[in-house]
């Protein structure tokens, strides 16, 4: 599988997983925007790149990307204000938060396996 495949598994997973939480804001993989298409490729490769990273590493290389691209911490997710509640360190997430790392990475390790 490439990345983008798996990141596309990730992505509904994480969708689905949102959904069971009453959270309805996450899009379809089609109809997401590209900046997060390509956010769940970065942490694709990321997970490629260090299987062994904990799921504290990938919220943490998740906040440094979103740092550079110039976002910052606020109450709710606003896109045109590029703020996010989840722009904290990784033991300031709730744990419904942290649960959305170990998802993601058990499934992009799980597709990446043999590869």
């Amino acid at each position: 599988m490439k990345s983008e495949d798996i990141a596309r598994v990730c992505h509904e997973a994480n969708r689905a997983y949102c959904r069971s939480l009453g959270d309805t804001s996450q899009m379809p993989w089609e109809e997401s925007p590209e900046w997060q298409r390509v956010s769940a490729v970065k942490g694709v490769e990321f997970i490629r790149d260090t299987p062994d990273a904990a799921p504290s590493a990938s919220h943490e290389s998740w906040l440094a990307e979103k740092n550079r691209e110039g976002w910052k911490f606020g109450p709710e997710k606003n896109v045109e204000l590029k703020e996010h509640p989840c722009f904290v360190p990784y033991d300031q997430l709730p744990a419904d938060q942290r649960r959305k790392d170990h998802i993601f990475g058990a499934i992009a390790r799980a597709c990446l396996v043999g590869v």
